[in-house]
Order: C-alpha cells, then sequence, then structure tokens
C-alpha cells in the first residue's frame, strides 16, 4: 500500500487539475475579500475573515473542489485507456481505490495549506487588526483540519460513484449540493452536529467564542465517522475488477456502388 500511496503522489506531478484545486482555494478568499466592500457595519478582524473563508470552504467550495480532484485521479488511467494494463499486476481494484483515497486524504491537508496561506497573504494586504503569532497558527491548524473533515464528510460520495464509469461530475455535482445544503443545516444547532459537511466545524470549534454557537464535539465526531465508515463499506465492497467501461460501436456505413 506504500508503493501505491507513493506512485499515485508522482502521478501527480503531471495533473493540471491539482492546479484547478490551488485556484479554487484562492476563490474562496477573494470571495471573501470582496464580501467586505458591503458596507454593513461589520467589524473585520483577522479571526473574522478567517471564520468568513473558513464558512465559504464549507458551503461552497471544498466539498465540490475535493470531489472533482478525487475523481478526476480515480478515473484517470481509465480516461487514458491503461487501467487494463494496471489489472494485470496483481492487485484488486479495492486497493488501487484505497491508495487513490489516502492520496486524496494528503492532498486535502495540502489545499488546506494552500487555503490558510492565501488567507493570511489576504489578511495582510486588507490590514485587519488582530494579527498575532496564536491567531495565525490558529487559522493554520483551523483551515487544514476542516478541509480533512470535509474530506471524509464527502468521500462517501467520490466513494460510491467511483464505482460507475465516467461519475467523477456526477459525485462532484452531488457534493455541491451537499456542501450547499450545509448553509441551511448550520440555521438549526442539532443538525448542525448531525450533518457531516457542519460537523467538521465543531470539531475545531468553529466561533465556539460566541454564546449563540453550540457545537457537540462528541456528536460531531460520530457524524464525521459514520461518513468514514460509509467510505469504508464502500470501498470494501468494490468489485475486484475495474467499472465496465462502455464504448458505443460506430455503424459501419457501406458505400454505395455506381451513380
Amino acid at each position: 500500500m506504500f508503493r501505491m500511496v507513493k506512485t499515485e503522489i508522482w502521478k501527480l506531478k503531471r495533473y493540471h487539475m491539482i492546479w484547478a484545486g490551488v485556484l479554487l482555494m484562492l476563490l474562496s478568499v477573494l470571495l471573501t475579500m470582496f464580501s467586505t466592500t458591503a458596507l454593513d457595519g461589520t467589524v473585520w478582524t483577522f479571526s473574522f475573515f478567517t471564520e468568513q473563508v473558513i464558512k465559504n470552504n464549507v458551503t461552497t467550495i471544498f466539498p465540490m473542489c475535493i470531489a472533482l480532484i478525487a475523481g478526476y485521479i480515480i478515473t484517470r488511467e481509465e480516461k487514458d485507456d491503461t487501467l487494463k494494463s494496471i489489472m494485470t499486476v496483481p492487485v484488486s481494484y479495492r486497493s488501487l481505490l484505497l491508495g487513490k483515497l489516502l492520496v486524496c486524504a494528503l492532498l486535502s491537508l495540502f489545499l488546506g495549506l494552500v487555503s490558510a496561506v492565501f488567507t493570511v497573504i489576504a489578511n495582510l494586504l486588507m490590514g485587519f487588526p488582530g494579527i498575532f503569532i496564536t491567531s495565525v497558527l490558529q487559522t493554520f491548524v483551523q483551515i487544514i483540519l476542516n478541509c480533512l473533515f470535509l474530506y471524509i464528510a464527502v468521500m462517501p460520495v467520490i466513494a460510491i460513484t467511483a464505482r460507475i464509469s465516467n461519475g467523477h461530475m456526477i459525485g462532484t455535482i452531488i457534493a455541491f449540493v451537499y456542501g450547499y445544503g450545509g448553509m441551511f443545516a448550520a440555521g438549526n444547532a442539532t443538525l448542525a452536529n448531525i450533518y457531516p459537511v457542519t460537523a467538521s466545524l465543531g470539531l475545531i470549534n468553529y466561533r465556539s467564542y460566541d454564546s449563540t454557537v453550540h457545537w457537540n464535539v462528541l456528536i460531531c465526531f460520530f457524524s464525521i465517522l459514520a461518513a468514514f465508515s460509509i467510505s469504508a463499506v464502500f470501498v470494501l465492497t468494490a468489485k475486484k475488477s475495474a467499472p465496465i467501461r462502455t464504448v458505443k460501436r460506430q455503424k459501419k456505413i457501406i458505400a454505395r456502388k455506381g451513380w
């Protein structure tokens, strides 16, 4: 498994889709910077800006981003028609899928790091007060861990659509709706703790200083654990062979002779 993960990491070097993930992380920060121009009386600080970036990551950007990239990585060999050659090696498709999911977990940590760097740079450019070493460290820890927990929350969608040939785009759409649903789940304290996407916020103590925000860390943990368990079931019950890609045969046109 270690060699498989190492090989998948080497493959990431030639995947331009990774840059799309970096740009999406930048987009989340830019959307937050754009919202600072609203004259609604909001007092912007370093911590508040970070919280808004996390909110954009949760409800809009990251679930779609990681589902798109993970689906691309999983189906790449199928697209390049090299999967049948890989299957000649004594390794099951189940193990191959597990290795790719582990790489995507590392990738979610990397994208969280990128998002944190963009967040700190944007804060420095905007000149918001409250930039201290402790607040910067908190920003890095919260954003990176939140991206990892979000990946686990979205992993069932990635695992189930991996069984479908060319299903990564379907998974991306489902993940976007899934993440956007967190915006509505956040309106109810009980649902926010149960819904896996918003449960990731509870595990990082998002706005825990606010008396109106109530997180049950234990429920949030079990919510993420349930998402992980469902993903494990989908991976372990995957067929030993890769999903069959259906190719439509073109009808042979017979040219008529004569005039």
